[in-house]
């Protein structure tokens, strides 16, 4: 399999983790957790969701504006829109949640270093500034590191995959020059054999021009004494 078909293949698995999440979404919005509240509350859930589902897709191209346009979302839905399972202002639903996580993956594995670390330290203190004063009110906390030990994980797999990828391609591009210096020395090795045979065939043509030229010179000289003798 070629990288391009590598690459195509791992862009279209991205995309379809975004639609399953948005199936699991709806399923979630319209079957589980707000089956028993209005049908306004649950176009906002799915207005929000889409939304989050919608910022996804772009997670490869700008994953940290993605991260924190999912943040804002998820926030939104959980203080002023949480179903009634959950408690409002605290944890996200699973959905949210799993956008999250999967915003921070991105961060970690499709976002230059330094904006990473910034963002996944902005990400980082937004997740304790809510989960500490939560400890502190007594909340299990059971309910809490696991999602840390989640996001610190997604974070290793992400920035593993990304030293991989960046790898990968130094390696791409150190082969590519050698390539093209073997290229290089090969033309170079051909121009100098054919400076080399110009040289010799020049060499050569020049010996049998002087050849010919003192054949020439004696055959004068020698038709020149025939003719003296004869006179």
């Amino acid at each position: 399999m070629s990288t391009k078909t590598r690459q195509r293949v791992r862009a279209w698995t991205g995309q379809l983790v975004v639609v399953a999440l948005a199936g699991l979404s709806l399923i979630d919005i319209w079957v589980v957790s707000l089956s028993d509240v209005t049908t306004g509350l649950r176009l906002i859930n799915t207005i929000i969701l889409f939304a989050i589902c919608l910022a996804l897709v772009w997670r490869r191209r700008a994953p940290v504006a993605v991260l924190f346009a999912v943040m804002v979302l998820v926030g939104i839905q959980a203080m002023f829109f949480s179903p009634p399972v959950h408690n409002p202002g605290e944890q996200p639903t699973l959905e949210s949640f799993l956008a999250l996580l999967l915003g921070f993956y991105s961060v970690a594995a499709y976002a230059e270093e330094r904006r990473a670390i910034l963002g996944a330290a902005i990400v980082g203190a937004s997740i304790l500034a809510i989960d500490i004063p939560r400890l502190i009110a007594g909340t299990n906390p059971g309910d809490i590191i696991p999602a840390w030990l989640f996001y610190a994980t997604v974070w290793s797999i992400g920035r593993t995959l990304r030293q991989r990828q960046l790898q990968a391609a130094r390696l791409q591009d150190l082969a590519a020059q050698l390539e093209l210096e073997r290229e290089e020395r090969a033309q170079t090795a051909v121009a100098e054999e054919r400076s080399r045979i110009s040289r010799e065939l020049h060499d050569v043509v020049a010996h049998s021009v002087s050849v010919m030229v003192v054949q020439a010179q004696a055959a004068q000289r020698l038709l020149q004494g025939e003719q003296q003798e004869a006179r």
